[in-house]
């Protein structure tokens, strides 16, 4: 077997239509995806039990029988689990926001181009596959924080890892990158996300919303980390060194 570079990235696309299910993932298998393929959450765990490996990133329709979409990824997420984009039918901003909020990394309005998805699904891997090009070893510190730039790990002050989303991290590494300077919310997502990004894309706003909280409840000590600057956008306040 070759190394894992020459691994091809799997992804599971859970969706309740068939007719969705075979068009998509023949799609992406001839993109050279690894593609399975689940009706529901249940027939989901069932198939990531039966991989030989991790999926690196499983595609979720929001609207299913029994479990649906923002409950499984809750639980996902909350397990540190594979990437997540999110379908919905309802194509309301209100479900992305909700989408967002319990993990999802992206949200696409359904029905969607193949293509606008393979294009979502090669920029979530790519940040997810590449954390910034750091060397070995970089630890970025601050506020007694920790974050390893190269594991993608979080540690608090008082030793806890704190689980991020792909999203949080490639926000967070900005941050760490550009401390105690006011950031726009346009700068900020295309650092966080590249120029494929909508540059109305207000779901910047909810990210930090999220990171904030992580940060603001792991350690109660009142220092506001991240602050909104009036009409520029965001500014990291802390210190930050590497090691």
């Amino acid at each position: 077997m070759g190394n894992g570079s020459t691994i091809m990235p799997s992804i599971l696309l859970v969706d309740d239509d068939p007719g969705i299910r075979d068009l998509v993932s023949d799609f992406l298998s001839k993109h050279g995806y690894q593609v399975a393929t689940a009706e529901d959450g249940v027939a989901m765990d069932r198939a990531m039990a039966e991989a030989g490996r991790p999926f690196d990133l499983v595609v979720l329709d929001l609207m299913m029988p029994g479990e649906n979409g923002l409950e499984i990824a809750r639980r996902l997420s909350a397990k540190g689990g594979p990437a997540i984009i999110m379908l919905s039918a309802m194509g309301e901003d209100s479900d992305r926001i909700i989408g967002l909020e319990v993990g999802a990394d992206d949200y696409l309005p359904k029905p969607c181009n193949p293509r606008e998805l393979l294009a979502r699904i090669r920029a979530v891997l790519r940040r997810r596959q590449d954390p910034g090009g750091e060397p070995g070893g970089v630890i970025a510190e601050f506020a007694g924080w920790s974050l390893d730039l190269v594991r993608r790990e979080l540690t608090s002050p008082d030793g806890v890892l704190i689980t991020l989303s792909d999203g949080e991290f490639s926000l967070l590494r900005v941050f760490v990158e550009q401390p105690q300077t006011p950031l726009t919310r346009e700068g900020l997502l295309e650092l966080a996300r590249g120029r494929e990004t909508d540059s109305y894309d207000r779901s910047i706003d909810v990210q930090i919303s999220r990171l904030r909280r992580k940060l603001d409840g792991a350690v109660q000590n009142h220092e506001e980390l991240i602050r909104t600057v009036r009409n520029e956008g965001y500014m990291f306040t802390p210190k930050v060194t590497r090691r």
